[in-house]
């Protein structure tokens, strides 16, 4: 990912004179410094000189745009800047925006107060009159008020920052297809020409057999170069299997890995969808190889489903440098626990889940597969952390696309499962599992989910919002009855 900063930029007028125009820059001066100083953000942000001017405003968005660098547009009304001097830029920005409502003192300085300061302070009043024509121009943006010291301020301003990286980098997004969906499913389909119109992706599908040809050329001596890799970071289950032809099933998925990677790098793509109905030349299913790549960064979607794929990549993103990040990944809701008081869902995939959720060392284990109709592929298995999450869904409905954003709370199953050698995770929707699976249903949320404990429903509410796309949430404050009166009202609104 680039080196993205965030533009910074200052409204005011000069009906106060020179003076008033001196303090306002020095100001904005010290508010950037100290809060890049903070080390609080994920991104800088990038000082831009004080506009006054409907010409000057037009120019720096103009500029913003152009800049690859800049990932998003924080604007802030130290003084009353009106706010017809903004249309022009306002109309030719692309670049995700953000309206910090706020002031550079905390307190009303009581004993000093005159009306040199407060026409010189009028963020109260030149917020709302910038608000108001971006209301009335259509224009989506994020507001964050309060003072720009406070924690929780600069907490949201980063959280978006995070969200705006996922909205510039869609207009990037890559999507390798390796056959095509599952056939008779559903909720894998979708309007691939729409989701480049909409979300800027682009989705290719190649015959597997082109891919194969690159996994073929991987030389020996870096296949055992990776598998001894392999061999240090995991733990390896051998479960009866002789050491030597465990170890040469490991070595295809090394194989495949490096086969795979190699061709992503070379067309430039950024995630990857496979089947396993159509494998043609590989050896086995993809597992412990494509988990791997999951943890490099890249999305992965199964059975063919490259809109979970492409979701995964833009979360994996969004979430790059947390700090303490716990993990993203794709996962599929498998089966329920409905003991009363202990419900919940059983999360898995046939093989292909991110190690990056994994609590405690992953272990690699070779054991029959029922699809794939091939050897018995490698993988690794593992339970995940506990915490909370969110869980979204991309569908298209045919004429839209929804996305569905639950909030979920991950628990550590209460017995083991020997038998079972996958990776999983076991979860509860918020705000009950009654409420939440039934929400789910209502919604059309698929089985596939793109799922991360690194970002919250409002970053990707936002990100929806900023797609223009519709968001149903599912969290701690729904109630069925809402949901129903929240997609009638997006039935009518989102056509």
């Amino acid at each position: 990912m680039k080196n993205y900063q965030f533009w910074f930029c200052v409204g005011s007028q000069d009906l106060y004179g020179e003076e008033c125009l001196t303090r306002v820059a020095e100001h904005a001066k010290v508010m950037v410094e100290e809060i890049n100083a903070s080390g609080n953000l994920p991104f800088p942000l990038v000082l831009k000189p004080v506009l006054i001017s409907a010409g000057h405003i037009q120019k720096t968005f103009a500029e913003a745009s152009a800049d690859d660098l800049c990932a998003g547009v924080i604007t802030w009304m130290h003084t009353f800047s009106p706010a017809k001097s903004w249309i022009a830029g306002l109309k030719i920005n692309t670049k995700p925006l953000l309206h910090l409502h706020t002031q550079f003192n905390e307190e009303i300085p009581y004993d000093t107060i005159d009306m040199d300061f407060m026409n010189e302070n009028q963020s109260a009043h030149g917020g709302r009159e910038y608000g108001h024509i971006l209301t009335r121009m259509g224009l989506f943006r994020k507001v964050v008020a309060g003072h720009w010291r406070d924690p929780q301020v600069i907490s949201r301003v980063a959280s978006w920052m995070r969200t705006a990286v996922g909205v510039v980098e869609s207009s990037k997004l890559r999507v390798l297809r390796i056959a095509d969906n599952m056939r008779n499913v559903a909720v894998t389909e979708g309007d691939k020409v729409e989701a480049q119109v909409k979300f800027g992706w682009e989705v290719d599908a190649w015959p597997v057999n082109d891919i194969v040809d690159y996994v073929n050329d991987v030389k020996k001596a870096d296949v055992d170069a990776l598998v001894s890799e392999y061999y240090q970071e995991y733990e390896v289950i051998l479960d009866g299997r002789g050491e030597e032809d465990f170890r040469r099933h490991v070595a295809v998925q090394a194989q495949i890995e490096l086969g795979f990677e190699r061709f992503l790098k070379e067309k430039n793509y950024h995630a990857i969808v496979t089947h396993f109905d159509d494998l043609g030349g590989l050896q086995q299913l993809p597992g412990l190889a494509i988990q791997r790549l999951m943890q490099k960064g890249y999305g992965f979607g199964a059975e063919g489903d490259w809109k979970t794929a492409a979701m995964v990549r833009l979360m994996k993103l969004m979430t790059q440098g947390v700090k303490d990040a716990k993990g993203t990944s794709m996962l599929e809701d498998y089966t329920y626990n409905l003991v009363p008081g202990k419900e919940g869902i059983l999360q898995a995939h046939m093989l292909e889940i991110c190690p990056s959720l994994a609590s405690g060392k992953p272990a690699i284990r070779c054991l029959p597969l029922s699809m794939g109709s091939r050897e018995d592929p490698a993988r690794l298995v593992f339970t995940s952390k506990t915490g909370p999450g969110v869980a979204v869904s991309l569908i298209d409905l045919g004429t839209r696309f929804r996305l569905i954003i639950a909030e979920v709370e991950c628990k550590k199953v209460e017995k083991p499962m020997p038998n079972l050698p996958v990776a999983t995770a076991f979860w509860t929707p918020q705000p009950d599992f009654t409420t939440g699976v039934e929400a789910w249903i209502l919604a059309g949320g698929a089985h596939h989910t793109a799922f991360s404990y690194d970002l919250s429903v409002e970053q990707m509410a936002d990100w929806a919002e900023q797609m223009g796309i519709e968001a149903l949430i599912i969290d701690r404050n729904t109630n069925l009855r809402q949901v129903k009166q929240d997609l009638m009202l997006g039935q009518a609104f989102y056509r």
